[in-house]
C-alpha cells in the first residue's frame, strides 16, 4: 500500500513552488494569478448571447464565473420539460417561463454584481442592430441557419466579432468570425446550407409556423464543452490575444474523442461582407421620427463626411432598412390588396390568410425608400421595425448607419445605458 507523501517528507529540491495569494484576496483572485488576465476589462465587457437553451445556459454560467459585467440574452422560446435534462439555469418550477429571463436571473445568483438584461422574440425581426454594435462580442447559441445568418450580417455591419457554436449527440463545432474581409458565416454555407433556408420560407415567403422550432438531439456534456471553448475564445477578443479561431472551426467528436480544425475562405459571392462607412448616434427612437426626417438627416451626414461627394445626377439618397418589410398583402381570388406593414418573417401563412376567402395571400416587399417615396411620413416602428435599430443610408458608393438610440435604454432594461465600459 502506498501513502501519499506531504511536502515535508519531500528533499528540498522536489518541493514545489507555493504560490502567495493575499488573505483578503476577492473572488476572482485565482483568475489575476494569470499573467495576461484583465479582471477590470472583463467587468466593464458587454456580451450578447443569442440563445438560451442548452448552448446559451452554459455560455451565461460560464459569462458569470468568469465575472463578464454587462450581459444582454435574446430567446424567443418558453422552457419546456425537456429542457431540464440540457440546461444548468432551469428547474422543474420554471416550466412555462422566458427562457431568457429565467436564465439571466440564475445567472444572477452565481454572480450578483452582473447586470443584465432580456429579450423574448425572433432576433431577425425584433432585435435591432444597436444591440449588436453595443456588445463587445456576440455569442451564438443558435439552432437554425436563418438567425446565424442574420448575426453574422449584423456583426459584420456594425463591426462586432462573433463566436458561433453548434452541438448535435455528442459532437459539436465552435467557430469565430472577425468583422472585415475575412470568411463571415455565409462564406461557409453550401447549395444543401441554402436549400435548408430555402425550406423555411414558403412560396409566398412567409414564415411556415411548424419550421420555428428546431428540434436538435443534444447533451449537456457536449454543450458543456462546446460553450466553454466558446467562452475562451471570448476571452481572447475581450483581451485582444492572438490565438482567436477566426475563419476556422474546431470540431470535436465525443464519441471517439477525436478533435480537429478546419480552415475556411473567402466566398467572393457572399452577400455579407458590407461594413458601414460610419455608424452616427441620431439620439431618436424609432417611433418619435419619421423615414423623411431620417433621409434629410443623412443628407445632413453625408455633406459633414470629408469624402468629396460629386452631384452625380444617377445618385439619389435612399434609406434602407435591413429587413424586407411587407407593404400589403394581396388575395389573388378576392381581386383586393390590403395594406400591411410588418416586417417579413413576423407574419405567418396562417396569420395572413384572406379574412374573406380564407385564401392565401401574397406579400409585396419593399426595403428601402428614397426622396419621392409614398410612405415618408410613416415612423420606423410604424413599419414594424424594431426599437435601437440602425438604418442604412446610400449616396451612390457611400453608405453610413443612422442609430436609432434614442431607443437604448428601453431595450437595455436593467443594464445602464450610460456606464463606464469601453467598446474594445
Amino acid at each position: 500500500m502506498t501513502t501519499n507523501k506531504s511536502d515535508s517528507d519531500l528533499p528540498p529540491e522536489e518541493v514545489p513552488e507555493k504560490i502567495c495569494i493575499d488573505a483578503e484576496e476577492d473572488r476572482f483572485a485565482r483568475f489575476k494569478l494569470i499573467a495576461w488576465w484583465d479582471q477590470e476589462k472583463l467587468r466593464r465587457s458587454r456580451v450578447l448571447v443569442i440563445g438560451a437553451g442548452a448552448l446559451g445556459n452554459e455560455l451565461l454560467k460560464n459569462l458569470a464565473l468568469l465575472g463578464v459585467g454587462q450581459v444582454f440574452v435574446a430567446d424567443m422560446d418558453h422552457i419546456e420539460l425537456t429542457n431540464l435534462c440540457r440546461s444548468v439555469l432551469f428547474r422543474p418550477g420554471d416550466e412555462g417561463q422566458p427562457k431568457a429571463m429565467t436564465a439571466i436571473n440564475a445567472a444572477k445568483k452565481i454572480y450578483p454584481d452582473q447586470n443584465s438584461e432580456s429579450f423574448m422574440g425572433n432576433i431577425t425581426t425584433s432585435l435591432g442592430l444597436g444591440v449588436f454594435r453595443w456588445a463587445d462580442v456576440v455569442l451564438g447559441g443558435l439552432d437554425n441557419r436563418e438567425a446565424r445568418l442574420f448575426t453574422n450580417r449584423a456583426c459584420l455591419k456594425v463591426g462586432t466579432p462573433w463566436v458561433d457554436g453548434a452541438i448535435e449527440a455528442l459532437q459539436g463545432v465552435v467557430r469565430a468570425f472577425a468583422p472585415g474581409d475575412d470568411p463571415c458565416y455565409e462564406c461557409t454555407l453550401g447549395e444543401n446550407d441554402w436549400k435548408i433556408l430555402e425550406a423555411r420560407r414558403a412560396c409566398s415567403l412567409l414564415t411556415r409556423d411548424e419550421m420555428e422550432a428546431g428540434r436538435v438531439p443534444t447533451t449537456p456534456t457536449t454543450s458543456s464543452v462546446v460553450a466553454g471553448l466558446q467562452c475562451q475564445e471570448a476571452l481572447k477578443i475581450l483581451h485582444d490575444l492572438e490565438g482567436v479561431l477566426y475563419s476556422q472551426a474546431y470540431v470535436f467528436d465525443g464519441l471517439f474523442h477525436q478533435s480537429y480544425t478546419v480552415n475556411y475562405s473567402r466566398n467572393p459571392e457572399c452577400q455579407s461582407h458590407e461594413a458601414l462607412d460610419m455608424i452616427f448616434e441620431t439620439g431618436l427612437a424609432s417611433s418619435d421620427t419619421s423615414l423623411g426626417e431620417l433621409l434629410e438627416l443623412s443628407k445632413q451626414a453625408f455633406e459633414q463626411l470629408d469624402v468629396g461627394i460629386e452631384n452625380n445626377p444617377e445618385n439619389v439618397y435612399s434609406l434602407e432598412f435591413g429587413r424586407d418589410i411587407i407593404e400589403s398583402l394581396h388575395c389573388a381570388n378576392c381581386e383586393e390588396s390590403q395594406e400591411s406593414f410588418v416586417v417579413l418573417g413576423a407574419l405567418t401563412i396562417e396569420t395572413a390568410r384572406c379574412p374573406k376567402c380564407d385564401g392565401e395571400r401574397s406579400p409585396s416587399l419593399i426595403n428601402h425608400v428614397t426622396e419621392d417615396s409614398p410612405i415618408l411620413e410613416k415612423s420606423p416602428a410604424e413599419l414594424g421595425m424594431p426599437p435601437w435599430d440602425i438604418l442604412v443610408a446610400r449616396y451612390g458608393e457611400l453608405s453610413i448607419g443612422l442609430e436609432l438610440d434614442g431607443d437604448k435604454e428601453l431595450v437595455l432594461g436593467r443594464i445602464p445605458a450610460n456606464d463606464d465600459s469601453e467598446v474594445l
